[in-house]
């Protein structure tokens, strides 16, 4: 499997200072960084390590849990996966990630409800992303739609 590869440049203090992220395997594209837009509401055209952190969780549930749904006979027609990613103060010192919100809406052939739920828990179990997180609780809500 390859390793992929992002980089950051960065100029100046943390408060005063910014940065641009490159997505350098992909080559799509490179986003602006700043800590005080990080930590504000409002992101106003740049990104995050936390918003990175959700396009890479949602994009890795939404992989693993399309894998589990057709070893278990059912055909995904649509997943909406969303993650919400929330940086914290840590009780030992400056921040951390202190929770994932995953939330799935699925539109899937051959299975029921039941197995729907069960095989999202084993997708948000198993996925990369989530192995990798150990460390942060991650809190499933997922709804099959007919």
């Amino acid at each position: 499997m390859p390793t992929r590869t992002a980089r950051t440049a960065w100029n100046g203090t943390l408060q005063e200072g910014a940065g641009q992220v490159e997505l350098t395997s992909s080559k799509i594209g490179t986003y602006e960084v700043s800590f005080p837009k990080r930590a504000a509401d409002e992101a106003n055209g740049t990104t995050s390590p936390e918003e990175l952190q959700a396009a890479a969780h949602s994009s890795c549930y939404a992989m693993q849990f399309s894998a589990l749904i057709g070893e278990a006979g059912g055909v995904p027609q649509a997943l909406d996966v969303k993650a919400d990613v929330t940086l914290g103060p840590d009780p030992a010192g400056g921040f951390k990630l202190t929770g994932i919100a995953l939330t799935v809406r699925g539109e899937v052939d051959g299975i029921d409800a039941d197995t729907f739920a069960k095989l999202a828990a084993e997708a948000k179990a198993t996925c990369p992303i989530s192995k990798a997180l150990t460390g942060v609780e991650i809190t499933l809500d997922a709804t099959l739609e007919q």
